[in-house]
């Protein structure tokens, strides 16, 4: 499998497929000693996975650095253009022989964003395989538009309110989005996508960050936050966020509480079910 995209490439696989992967953006090592990283902070602090899940560039500067790394940035300008807002990023954990798995859906659903300037970039920090719970891709679902979701909050789903598409998804055209520790996926907001469970006897890691451009809008929430990161914001539709100086920075967990609260609006609109805490998964 071809492993070298140019931007022409990722931006024309992007627009017919509605994915690209993999792309190498971290070596390997390097992968794995991030991945070690966190996992020892879990292991040493308790507070660690709590904050995992969303807004983790807010928390911890491992996650910060990763989401302006350049070769990710560049994956992405070829699908945006050359300004980018960071809008969220959050580690997806399975832990070894982990009933956790993730049911079909599309990301755009309950983000409350207008448009579909929208990518999420999904960055391997360790082996992500069938055995393990990668993710799934159906090659063109992007252009179905909007489908209908029901919510499950099952258990043992990841998503927010374990939300899962309302319409028959083909499974056998689905793709595993098989990657490398280091390599990155690229895929379409209304991408259908899933993942199941981890079968193995080590972690499976992953970081996804959200990516929009500054024309995109919050339409549902009162307000909404976004960091710059390449290029130029000309439009102002989102608050900017300080960057973590240190893991658990007061200034971090302040800001990860404002964006949690502001975004709860869009995600648990029209839901039987919301949560209680500020800390909530997205």
């Amino acid at each position: 499998m071809d492993r070298s995209f140019s931007p022409s490439v990722v931006a024309e696989r992007f627009e017919r497929d509605g994915f690209v992967f993999p792309i190498p953006v971290l070596a390997t090592g390097e992968a794995l000693a991030a991945r070690d990283e966190f996992l020892g902070l879990m292991a040493s602090d308790p507070r660690t996975e709590t904050y995992s899940r969303t807004h983790t560039h807010l928390i911890f500067p491992l996650v910060d650095r990763i989401t302006r790394n350049g070769h990710i940035l560049d994956a992405v300008e070829a699908v945006l253009g050359p300004d980018i807002l960071l809008w969220g990023a959050g580690f997806f954990l399975k832990p070894p022989m982990s009933e956790s798995y993730i049911s079909w859906h599309q990301d755009l659903k309950y983000w409350g964003l207008d448009g579909t300037d929208e990518v999420t970039a999904w960055l391997a920090l360790s082996v992500a395989d069938e055995a393990n719970g990668c993710m799934r891709f159906v090659p063109g679902s992007h252009r179905r538009g909007m489908v209908a979701h029901a919510d499950t909050f099952a258990d043992t789903n990841m998503l927010t309110r374990g939300q899962e598409i309302a319409v028959d998804v083909e499974e056998g055209d689905a793709v595993p989005v098989v990657l490398r520790p280091g390599e990155l996926s690229l895929h379409h907001g209304r991408m259908f996508h899933a993942s199941g469970a981890n079968r193995t006897d080590a972690w499976r890691v992953g970081l996804a960050m959200q990516y929009i451009t500054p024309a995109m809008r919050q339409v549902v929430a009162s307000r909404d936050y976004a960091q710059l990161v390449r290029g130029e914001d000309s439009h102002g539709h989102f608050q900017p966020l300080p960057r973590p100086r240190m893991n658990f920075d007061p200034e971090g967990l302040a800001a990860y509480k404002k964006v949690t609260l502001a975004q709860r609006e869009a995600l648990y609109q029209g839901a039987a079910q919301r949560p209680d805490d500020d800390t909530l998964s997205a």
